[in-house]
């Protein structure tokens, strides 16, 4: 299902978007890389104050790469679903207006289509507005607030949870540890302020120039190596071809090779 949202959804007229909190990052020095000149590597303590912990509340947009981040010292409800409401109200009032309206019948048929195959399954308001959004989200009892999901049920957004043990499915965890990479490596930061001010300004660098990401999961690759063992490789070059070559015979018969 999630799958089908990276590889589908945005062809369909629905935006994909994913969301994760990263952390909890402490006021301690962090390995890595620096600028100072080789063999003069920059020197770390050995002793420190824990001021605190900080996280990373995150927003990727697959297809554009572009992200949406928060620092934050804490990931309850009211903190967490407080940003997640104005950020995706902000998102959906970028996207445009559905072109094709669909009767209450066939517009509940899409929203169940995200959902087939589940055994759980929160229930939909009676009146659904169009889907606009899919929001991929790890499986937490927090995501799960009657009154998130009836806000995102609202909205025309559906989450599509992750699996337990299945955060591998969420994007969001890829540009995280690159954000995080990039601001904390190397360097000590004194106050939790500071970790959240160097998180926003190295996810605003990222916007500046942002990669998009696509979906190369499990199943993808299974099924990448499946095309590539129905190919046959032809001697003197690259070239392949996705049927035997026909090799006659003396007799005139032809014969695949």
């Amino acid at each position: 299902m999630i799958e089908r949202a990276y590889t589908v959804a945005e062809s369909m007229g629905i935006a994909v978007w994913c969301e994760d909190e990263a952390g909890p990052y402490q006021t301690v020095p962090y390995p890595g890389a620096s600028w100072h000149p080789v063999g003069q590597p920059i020197g770390q303590p050995h002793e420190y104050f824990q001021e605190g912990t900080a996280k990373m509340l995150t927003l990727l947009h697959p297809k554009t790469g572009q992200v949406r981040v928060r620092g934050v010292t804490n990931t309850r409800n009211e903190t967490l679903h407080g940003w997640l409401k104005t950020e995706l109200a902000a998102i959906l009032d970028t996207l445009p207006e559905p072109t094709t309206r669909l009767n209450a019948d066939s517009n509940r048929a899409l929203w169940e289509s995200w959902r087939s195959g589940l055994t759980v399954k929160p229930t939909l308001l009676t009146e659904l507005p169009p889907l606009r959004l899919l929001l991929v989200i790890d499986n937490l009892v927090g995501h799960k607030n009657p009154a998130w999901l009836v806000w995102c049920f609202q909205h025309g957004i559906l989450p599509l949870y992750t699996p337990v043990a299945g955060s591998w499915l969420n994007m969001a965890e890829s540009v995280q540890r690159i954000l995080k990479r990039r601001a904390l490596d190397g360097h000590y930061p004194q106050a939790v302020a500071t970790i959240i001010d160097w998180l926003e300004a190295t996810a605003r660098g990222w916007n500046a120039c942002p990669t998009p990401f696509i979906w190369g999961g499990k199943r993808s690759q299974r099924r990448r190596s499946a095309r590539q063992r129905r190919l046959h490789r032809l001697g003197g070059s690259s070239a392949c071809t996705r049927h035997p070559v026909a090799r006659r015979l003396n007799n005139g018969a032809a014969h695949a090779t």
